[in-house]
């Protein structure tokens, strides 16, 4: 890679800033000549030499362990300059000359290893705070992190075609139909046959590569085979014009004891050949190093890399300018502080006459160089750089960028990165077009299943309003011809029943494509609490009375408006007579409220009469003052409470409040009739009485089992009944039908809702606690009912669970589970 530097030649005093004070010996004076004049390559095993005769003399051997970190590092070889910065940090010689650490640190950032890097450049910053290269290590390596995590959207290629085994670098397209580029390379057949002292590679020429219209390119060939443009000296980077009859480019002069410099050349394109060379007058004389020159489309500025004086430190960037195409340019200036740093800034090139790109070490990167972008601003001055992130920059070099003349968001560029061919290749980018897509998924919030139907609407900053539902799966799409570049939107969602949802997003800003994700979990609108009336009646008396029929008029309209609820009709009495005459008041109590409801419309079948006498007295389910006494929640009214009242008129109110008939829901499931007659005998509903004997009717399966019916929270299912079952369980589909009916919710679950309700299931052997079941006119609650993938019935109830609602025999004759 030190080769593409050739046309910036630089002696730093900082190379020697360690070598003035030691006393320099004969074995290391050869060494350090070469090193003077940038034969690292030459220098590199003189230093190794004279190392290992250096006896006792600790400094000088610290200090040619510098000079070989140096070589290496001069010589683009990060891994092993890293190696003899640690050996001079483990020998503390960073203690008396801090930059050590600063150049162990760039040494690592350039091998990838930002977090040590950054350590040790945080060091560096407190023990050299006035140095700005430190905070910017720090910087690049905390950007570096970043970066690797958000990549920019463009795409790379690697050209086989293009590289050689040597360096190949800084191409640029050399025809209007940007089918043709000229390129940098060390390879074998190049013009200059002397081998470079600084890296030990051969000299660059400039080559030409065609492509055809099968899009292949052509074996890349001299660009000039004349010696005209190409010659015994270092040719490199060039530049073309904006019809590209002129190209540009640097031409760097050689003896056998030192570097002469280097100069921008200019020549025109003459038939299929080259005409004569002229040297761009720059200032400077036959030393001065100006290189790598980039040049607007219509010539008039040019932009170039140099360490001439008055510049930031290192190699900047300079410009000059003219008024035509033609003539002088005037005296260079400074591209300014925005641009150049104490680094290099090499590699300039123009993309139109308003975008500069460049490589830098000296802007916060990934490490080697790296390829920044700047605009030209209305008064000449330029914007600050933009790095332009992974994958055009690495921890390694990567510079020499040129873009397609036709403006297309593709073109070449030059890195040294692992995958190459051979030192420095040339790399095709592509920058395609931003796509953006969004998709996610409905759910219902208490069940997490999902939500069908429901009408998502993308509204975007511009304007438009894009629209779409939601399907089986509650997935909803929005594709990339529907969300837009540079806006800003909001996804809502609507669907009848729940809470809408709504969420914003953007596209400002991106610099790559994303397909957006975003999941809704809708919150049901809580249905409103069904309120069932209590009847109470005179004393021996059936009939009801006016104000309990309002009551039951509300009741029809619950009724009415929630047809798939079955309800239960118990009717009581006081303890103030005989079981037998209680039985058959409770009996009359029921009939006159199936009698009025029938007469109204509502179906027989959705009704359950019991006349339980006085064998349940009232529990009274908020505190409540009657007759000058507080009859407290929880309190049940029994025959020796009653006694104990002080008051007859206490007791008469407790006497009245266990006359009753109370209402129950028992069932969520009734499927209505098509048709609901109005005309039912008031015997369409037989009341049972003394209820507490509870027989359960049962069906044997083909298989010989046990099969009856449980309701489980509302809703009806049939178990087997199986005497070995430890636990109750229930069929996938039967858990999902009371997940989706809100039987249960997502609360129901035992352990992590979002793991057991995922992908639209639930999982297998997955726990939920249901409120209550009821089997043979008992309900027991909080009953754990464990979901079985496997199983085949509704339900498997066993000997344990039908023992939590009494005891119980079977009655195989009758076919009945009598409950005690």
């Amino acid at each position: 890679m030190l080769q593409k530097f050739l046309p910036l030649i630089l002696v730093t005093a900082l190379l020697f800033s360690f070598y003035n004070g030691h006393t320099q010996s004969r074995r290391t004076e050869a060494a350090d000549l070469d090193f003077e004049n940038m034969r690292y390559s030459l220098a590199l095993p003189k230093y190794k030499k004279a190392y290992s005769r250096v006896k006792g003399n600790k400094m000088e051997k610290n200090r040619i362990t510098y000079q070989m970190a140096e070589c290496y590092r001069l010589m683009n070889q990060p891994n092993r300059s890293e190696a003899f910065y640690k050996r001079l940090v483990r020998a503390n010689y960073d203690r008396s000359e801090p930059v050590v650490l600063l150049k162990l640190a760039d040494a690592q950032r350039a091998n990838g290893k930002y977090e040590e890097a950054l350590g040790n450049y945080e060091i560096y910053v407190e023990r050299e705070p006035g140095d700005p290269m430190g905070k910017v290590g720090v910087e690049s390596c905390k950007l570096a992190l970043e970066w690797l995590e958000n990549p920019s959207n463009f795409q790379i290629e690697k050209l086989k075609r293009f590289n050689s085994r040597e360096d190949d670098f800084s191409p640029a397209y050399a025809e209007p139909t940007a089918n043709a580029v000229i390129f940098t390379s060390s390879r074998e057949g190049s013009t200059g046959k002397n081998a470079d002292e600084w890296t030990g590679m051969s000299f660059t020429d400039l080559y030409y590569a065609k492509q055809d219209k099968k899009m292949d390119w052509s074996n890349p060939v001299l660009a000039d085979e004349t010696e005209v443009v190409n010659t015994e000296a270092n040719e490199g980077q060039s530049a073309f014009n904006e019809n590209f009859s002129k190209m540009y480019f640097t031409r760097c002069g050689k003896d056998n004891v030192t570097v002469n410099g280097c100069q921008v050349y200019v020549v025109k394109k003459q038939g299929r050949g080259w005409g004569e060379p002229e040297k761009v007058e720059l200032g400077g004389d036959s030393t001065s190093v100006f290189g790598h020159p980039a040049v607007s489309p219509d010539e008039t500025f040019i932009i170039f890399s140099s360490p001439k004086k008055g510049g930031a430190g290192g190699k900047d960037l300079w410009i000059a300018s003219r008024k035509g195409a033609s003539g002088d340019f005037s005296s260079p200036r400074n591209l300014g502080s925005a641009i150049n740093t104490k680094g290099d800034e090499v590699f300039p090139s123009m993309r139109g006459d308003s975008v500069l790109y460049f490589a830098s070490t000296g802007h916060p990167g990934m490490g080697g160089l790296d390829i920044f972008k700047s605009k030209k601003l209305e008064d000449d001055t330029w914007s600050d750089p933009v790095n332009v992130r992974p994958p055009l920059n690495t921890e390694y070099d990567d510079f020499g960028i040129t873009w397609h003349p036709d403006g297309m968001e593709q073109g070449f560029f030059s890195s040294n990165r692992k995958g190459g061919r051979g030192g420095d290749d040339i790399w095709f980018f592509i920058n395609p077009p931003k796509l953006y897509t969004v998709v996610g998924k409905v759910l219902d919030n208490n069940i997490l299943q999902p939500i069908e139907g429901a009408d998502v609407s993308l509204i975007s900053s511009d304007g438009t309003t894009m629209n779409t539902k939601t399907n089986s799966v509650g997935y909803f799409e929005f594709t990339d011809d529907q969300v837009q570049a540079n806006t800003t939107f909001e996804i809502i969602v609507v669907k009848d029943n729940y809470f809408n949802e709504k969420a914003m997003e953007t596209t400002v800003g991106l610099e790559a494509s994303k397909d957006f994700e975003m999941n809704f979990n809708l919150e049901p609108i809580p249905a409103e609490p069904i309120v069932l009336p209590e009847i109470l009646y005179d004393l021996g008396k059936w009939e009801l009375k006016p104000q309990f029929q309002d009551s039951l008029q509300g009741l029809i309209e619950t009724l009415d408006a929630n047809e798939t609820i079955v309800v239960e009709i118990a009717s009581h009495t006081d303890a103030r007579d005989n079981d037998q005459r209680n039985d058959i008041l409770s009996q009359k109590r029921a009939e006159s409220v199936v009698d009025y409801l029938i007469l109204r419309g509502i179906d027989p079948d959705r009704m359950l009469a019991k006349g339980y006498g006085e064998r349940v007295p009232f529990k009274v389910k908020k505190k409540s003052a009657k007759a000058a006494f507080t009859f407290n929640e929880g309190v049940v009214l029994t025959e020796s409470f009653i006694d104990s009242l002080p008051t007859v008129d206490a007791k008469e109110a407790a006497h009245q409040m266990n006359r009753r008939t109370e209402f129950s829901i028992v069932s969520k499931d009734y499927v209505p009739k098509p048709k609901i007659r109005t005309d039912f005998e008031s015997n369409s509903v037989e009341v049972v009485v003394n209820p507490e004997e509870h027989i359960l009717p049962y069906i044997l399966t083909p298989r010989g089992l046990i099969q009856a019916d449980c309701i489980v929270n509302g809703f009806t299912l049939n178990f087997i009944f199986d005497r070995r079952a430890i636990r109750p369980s229930i069929s996938l589909g039967s858990a999902l039908r009371l997940l989706k009916e809100g039987a249960i919710n997502k609360n129901s679950f035992v352990g992590d809702p979002e793991q057991i309700l995922g992908n639209g299931t639930i999982a297998n052997r997955s726990i939920f606690k249901a409120e209550n079941m009821r089997i043979g006119g008992i309900t027991i609650y909080d009953l754990e009912i464990q979901v079985d993938h496997q199983l085949s019935s509704q339900m498997v109830l066993g000997e344990i669970t039908l023992g939590e609602f009494g005891d119980f025999q079977i009655d195989e004759e009758k076919k009945q589970i009598i409950f005690e």
